[in-house]
C-alpha cells in the first residue's frame, strides 16, 4: 500500500517537473525558431500551441494515473471512482485542447466526448 502512495507521488512529481522544465527548456526555445514545420490545417504559428498543449496534456494524463494509483493504495478504487478520474482527466484535456488550438485541433471533440461518457457512467 505504501509503495502505491509513493508511485502516485512520483507520478505527480514527474508531471510537475515535465511541465515546468519542458516549458522552460524545450517549448520556449522551440517558440523562438522560425523554421518549424508548417501544419496542414494551420501555419507555423499553430505549431507552438499544438506542441504546448500536447506536452502539457501528457502531464494531465500522468496526474490522472496518479489519482487512480492513489485510489488503489487507499483501497477505494471502484468503477465509479475510476470513472470520475477518467472524466476529470479527459474533460480537462478537452478544455486545454480547445483553448490552446482555438478549436482547430479536433482532439478536443474526442477528449470531451470521452470525458462526458465517463461522467455519465460515474453519475448513474
Amino acid at each position: 500500500m505504501v509503495l502505491l502512495y509513493v508511485a502516485a507521488f512520483l507520478l505527480v512529481s514527474i508531471g510537475i517537473i515535465h511541465s515546468v522544465l519542458g516549458e522552460r527548456f524545450v517549448l520556449r526555445r522551440l517558440a523562438r525558431l522560425d523554421n518549424l514545420p508548417r501544419l496542414v490545417l494551420g501555419g507555423q504559428e499553430m505549431m507552438v500551441p499544438l506542441l504546448r498543449f500536447a506536452w502539457h496534456i501528457t502531464t494531465i494524463a500522468w496526474f490522472g494515473f496518479a489519482a487512480i494509483v492513489a485510489l488503489m493504495a487507499h483501497g477505494s478504487l471502484s468503477n465509479v471512482s475510476a470513472a470520475w478520474v477518467v472524466a476529470a482527466t479527459f474533460l480537462l484535456c478537452g478544455v486545454i485542447s480547445v483553448i490552446a488550438s482555438r478549436g482547430r485541433h479536433y482532439s478536443w471533440i474526442i477528449f470531451l466526448v470521452v470525458g462526458l461518457i465517463a461522467l455519465y457512467e460515474a453519475a448513474i
